[in-house]
């Protein structure tokens, strides 16, 4: 108790110090949680990817269509039980700016949302998306974000498919839990056909991707080879794969940067560490004498110890602390403001506790030198120690 109330005095003696200490390491400790929310929202796709689903595209490239004849056969294929498919539809609502960007697909309006069944849809909104051809469904924060409602017509310019094109929002999906993007459009593969058998008839019975719904996870190896030796010989091979490595195709693009993201987390630590280090030896310098005088009066070596790295713990665990809050403003700031680029931002358990573990690490390492130190230093030593 008495060496707990002369660490609350120590903090107190340079209050200037001390808070800006502590500010310095919430500054760093939110540096640290906002990189690592940014790398676990990149990977949020992946993560919240199902193990018994499997993607079917293009051998080449994921930007090339397949025929919708594949379709029939890979439904034959032992262990599938259901099979949809879907087409990148791109497109420009308002402008090119990043603001007004939302992924759109169209889709196979029977078969798509079963086999997704984290985007929930109201039945009777669903069933007049179905018999409605120009009809789409919207997720529920893009339909927040432009203040759209049931019945609204979007206007989007086509880019891969010239043309104008008007879509009336009949329904709007929410998320089964915190890991679906609530940021897409859907609308029927069919009115898509049916525009481009008008316009482009050469572009017609195409779709972008097949979406796989298959019984056993653990055969996801061998029907992905099943489906792949059915299209082997054809001018259209294909490239079957869980959907979590498809999604980390897309994520392994970025790859660079997120290791860079992760090792300039890490390095923020280490800075952590001398800044800490920096103010608790200071401190530890400046009361050698006081320490002495201690000793003398039956003070342990324990104790001493106690004092310094009381001290370095409580200005860490409030620096992390601080660091902590701070991150949640400003991980709702950005998935405010860039919800279709980060459609899940928020601060993952794992990183409070990578921060705040961190955090108290810090603190005992930044003590360990001075309170050594402080507690050998011998009485005689220390009373002739001077500042």
């Amino acid at each position: 108790m008495h060496v707990l109330k002369l660490v609350t005095k120590n903090l107190l003696r340079h209050k200037l110090r001390t808070f800006l200490t502590i500010l310095g390491l919430a500054f760093a400790v939110f540096a640290f949680g906002f990189l690592r929310t940014i790398v676990t929202a990149w990977y949020y796709g992946v993560e919240a990817s199902s193990t018994s689903r499997l993607i079917t595209r293009h051998a080449v490239s994921f930007i090339y269509p397949l025929p919708l004849s594949y379709r029939d056969q890979i439904e034959k294929i032992p262990g599938i039980t259901s099979v949809s498919y879907a087409y990148w539809f791109q497109g420009v609502y308002k402008d090119n700016s990043f603001d007004n960007f939302f992924p759109r697909f169209a889709i196979d309006a029977e078969t798509f949302l079963e086999i997704y069944p984290e985007y929930v849809v109201p039945y009777e909104q669903l069933e007049i998306f179905k018999k409605e051809r120009n009809s789409c469904v919207v997720g529920k924060k893009i339909m927040e974000k432009y203040g759209w409602k049931l019945g609204d017509v979007i206007p989007i310019e086509g880019d891969i498919f010239p043309g104008r094109w008007d879509f009336v929002i009949r329904g709007v999906y929410q998320g089964r839990d915190k890991t679906a993007d609530e940021t897409q459009m859907f609308f029927q593969w069919s009115y898509l056909e049916e525009q481009l058998k008008q316009r482009t008839p050469y572009r017609s019975g195409q779709v972008g991707w097949y979406a796989i719904k298959i019984a056993n996870a653990n055969d996801a190896a061998a029907i992905s080879e099943n489906v792949d030796a059915l299209f082997i010989n054809s001018s259209a091979k294909t490239k079957t794969e869980t959907e979590k490595a498809f999604q980390q195709s897309f994520v392994s693009l970025s790859s660079a940067i997120l290791t860079s993201l992760e090792v300039i987390s890490y390095v923020i630590i280490g800075i952590i560490l001398l800044v800490l280090a920096n103010t608790i030896i200071m401190s530890a310098r400046e009361r050698i004498r006081e320490y002495a005088v201690l000793k003398t009066l039956g003070f342990t070596s324990g104790h001493i110890i106690g004092l310094v790295a009381g001290e370095s713990l409580i200005i860490a665990a409030i620096g992390g602390c601080l660091g902590i809050a701070f991150t949640f403003p400003m991980a709702a700031a950005v998935a405010a403001s860039f919800p279709t680029m980060f459609p899940v931002f928020s601060v993952d358990l794992s990183t409070i506790v990578l921060a705040m573990t961190f955090s108290l690490l810090v603190g005992v390492l930044a003590a360990i030198f001075p309170a050594v130190r402080a507690a050998r230093i011998k009485i005689v030593d220390g009373l002739r120690q001077i500042g």
